[in-house]
């Protein structure tokens, strides 16, 4: 069985050619069964990463977002069905443009409608960028927002972004994107609060997540590690983190997909929170049936297709969360482990079976995901 001096010993020899700087905590029915940092925040000033690090996210974000989402589901604030026209009304008419062969484009009347679920599970039609027409779109429609309004908030992206046109008809394919922005709106919405006041006073507060937060508040800016990019012949540079104007204080913008910073045991707190149904410390944050059906897979075959990579083997896609489905043959978690990846090296798997969470953090690009996370994962379940 592996035990862990194993997963000591790989996370010393990956700081050499990896990350400068990383840490990682495996916590079972609130045991911690391993907790340990590794190298440097940065390594000019020599500053080591500590259990006071703070990392950006990226999409770790999403887990965060979508649970608090989730939890007004489970008050009755709305259906996952329901059109996102009853939520942003100008999302009433949606369109979609078609691509053709001559490299023309159509654009027509969705077939149906966006429902609340689409947006959760990545099938509403927008992606990251996608096809150059959308793209240029994406940009257009954000530079006059930006030219209207100046640093503008996540509302008023929503509004403008409805007039960029799907890629295609909603609940059809799988494309990993704007979704989540709309989720995070909806729990404005529906709630009367940012969505950052909302994760402060459900999430952050109750599960003594001291170090989360949009933007900068108290030390945490001296406390976020460098950003850093390792070249192709292993140099190590120091580069802007991505959305890092977003952490200033004056900042507006709160997003659903990407933008939170916190610490190892923050998102620590929050995984075993969702590992031990929804409890922690005897309070309970969101229901046991609630957790279950956010880590159901919702993908259809098609969807299936669109969604599987060789990182993402095995699972299929809940709302918000990879969730795993053939344990017996990828990986030694369990089937329904559940959990999801951040752009810059962050990694979270949940395992309500063994009760067991497992937070690893880095900030490096590129990410190094598929090397790092899975053999992380695999170490960390076979100790357990």
């Amino acid at each position: 069985m592996s035990k862990w001096k194993d997963l000591d010993t790989f996370l010393k020899s990956h700081i050499k050619n990896g990350p400068t700087g990383c840490g990682c905590i495996v916590v079972r029915d609130g045991e911690i069964l391993f907790e340990n940092y590794y190298g440097y925040a940065d390594i000019v000033k020599q500053t080591p990463v500590n259990e006071q690090s703070v990392f950006r996210q990226m999409s770790t974000t999403k887990v965060i977002v979508c649970t608090a989402a989730m939890m007004l589901f489970e008050r009755g604030k709305f259906l996952l069905n329901d059109p996102i026209s009853e939520y942003f009304p100008e999302w009433n008419s949606t369109m979609v443009v078609d691509m053709l062969e001559d490299g023309t484009h159509l654009i027509r009347p969705a077939k149906s409608p966006i429902q609340v679920r689409d947006c959760f599970t990545m099938s509403m039609g927008i992606g990251y960028g996608g096809p150059e027409y959308t793209h240029q779109m994406m940009e257009k429609v954000r530079r006059d927002l930006e030219n209207e309004v100046g640093d503008y908030t996540l509302r008023q992206d929503i509004k403008a972004m409805s007039k960029v046109p799907v890629i295609f008809d909603p609940g059809t394919h799988w494309l990993y994107g704007f979704g989540h922005e709309l989720v995070a709106g909806l729990i404005e919405v529906v709630s009367g609060k940012t969505v950052g006041e909302f994760l402060k006073e459900e999430l952050f507060d109750p599960l003594g997540m001291t170090s989360t937060a949009y933007r900068y508040f108290g030390d945490m800016r001296e406390k976020m590690v460098t950003m850093y990019q390792r070249t192709e012949d292993g140099t190590i540079v120091p580069v802007k983190g991505m959305f890092d104007e977003r952490h200033e204080p004056e900042a507006k913008y709160e997003a659903g997909g990407a933008g939170l910073f916190s610490g190892i045991r923050d998102y620590s707190a929050f995984s075993q929170m969702l590992a031990c149904g929804g409890e922690y410390k005897g309070e309970k944050i969101i229901g046991r049936k609630t957790i279950d059906l956010m880590r159901t897979n919702q993908l259809n075959e098609q969807q299936m297709k669109d969604y599987t990579n060789t990182y993402l083997e095995g699972y299929g896609y809940g709302l918000g969360v990879r969730t795993m489905l053939e344990a017996q043959t990828t990986s030694n978690t369990s089937v329904g482990e559940f959990g999801w990846t951040g752009l810059m090296g962050t990694y979270a798997a949940i395992d309500p079976s063994e009760r067991t969470s497992v937070v690893y953090m880095h900030n490096l690009q590129p990410n190094m995901e598929e090397y790092t996370h899975h053999r992380i994962r695999n170490i960390a379940f076979g100790a357990i």
